[in-house]
Parts: C-alpha cells; structure tokens; sequence
C-alpha cells in the first residue's frame, strides 16, 4: 500500500510540474499589422508590442495564455504618412489609446492538430470590447527557445473601430477604410 501512495504522490507530482507558465520575450515578440482601403488600392503596414505575456504549456503543448498589447507602441512601417497616421491610429477615430492603451488576448483554448500546429480559439479585447475569435498558429521550439507563429483577420467594427467603415456609409467611396485588419504574430519564449 506504502508503494501504490508513493506512485501517485510522484505521478500528481510530475503532473503538476508538466504544466508551465512562461513568461514572453517581449523584446522578440511583435505583431505586425495591415490595413487597406476597400479596394486595396492603399495599403498600410506597421507594428504594435507585446506589453507582457504568459503562456501555459503542458510540457511541450501549447494549452492557454494570456498577453497584453501596449497601444501606445503602434508604428506604420510603410513610410507613408508615418507620425499623421500613427496619430489618427490612436485617437478617438480609431483606437483611443488614450483611454484605451492596452488590448488583451487570452487564449481559452488550443485545439493540437498535430505536426506542432493547434487552432486556437481567444478572447481579443480591444477598447474594452471583448470578442471571440478563432485562428490557426503553429509552435516551432529548438534547444532553448520556442516561437509561435499565426496570421489571422478581424472585423474591426465588432471592436467599435468604425472610422470610414463600409457599414456606416450609404454608398461606397474610393476612401472606406476596409473593415479587415490582418495581423502575422511571432511570440518567442525561452524554453525551461
């Protein structure tokens, strides 16, 4: 009887240690976004930063986490219209990142596909609006780091982000801002 409590002690044990909470390299972390007009005939490129962020992985499998985006770091990388647009990104058209300055994912579930591959469903909260959304993401881990790479598409509207939206106008115009924003995310952590 000693032995069978001595295996079950080590077997929660070792259960209890398999599942991690990782901290982010938020330095080697970014997301990078992309917006156009309906038509696509004016594109707009650039990044935002991680503020924080926390996975949990059991052993090498991703299962949840939790991030926090830093609205103040949003850049245009294109070179068009760098310090007007990135002004109107963050004021009260947009993003109001004044009074908005971070937006939020928590991942509620990873969905593993196998070949290092999960679907991933999360809740985004942008402008305190929160929202499901749903995307695939694939996890790439060497010796000492692992990255989680994913590219998705949002509805900016469903955040209250409906600046020249399509939705809001009676008939389209060469300048409605397309309401899709598409963003290719790379998350790296050092490995345990």
């Amino acid at each position: 009887m000693k032995t069978l409590v001595t295996f079950l002690a080590l077997g929660f044990s070792l259960l209890a240690t398999a599942q991690l909470k990782t901290s982010i390299n938020s330095d080697k972390s970014i997301i990078k976004w992309k917006g156009s007009n309906l038509f696509k005939f004016n594109t707009h490129y650039g990044t935002v930063n991680f503020k924080n962020g926390v996975l949990e992985m059991d052993g090498t499998t991703l299962i949840g986490g939790a991030f926090e985006i830093d609205m103040n770091t949003i850049k245009n990388t294109d070179g068009k219209y760098n310090e007007m647009l990135v002004n109107h990104l963050k004021g009260e058209d947009f993003f109001e990142v004044e009074t908005f300055p971070n937006s939020k994912l928590e991942i509620k579930k990873a969905i593993d596909k196998g070949n290092n591959i999960y679907q991933v469903i999360a809740d985004l909260t942008i402008k305190e609006v929160t929202n499901e959304i749903s995307f695939r993401a694939k996890v790439e881990n060497s010796s000492d780091t692992s990255v989680l790479n994913s590219k998705f598409i949002i509805d900016r509207t469903l955040w209250h982000v409906t600046y020249s939206s399509k939705g809001i106008l009676s008939s389209v115009k060469d300048d409605v801002i397309s309401d899709a924003i598409e963003f290719d995310v790379r998350i790296e952590w050092k490995n345990n």
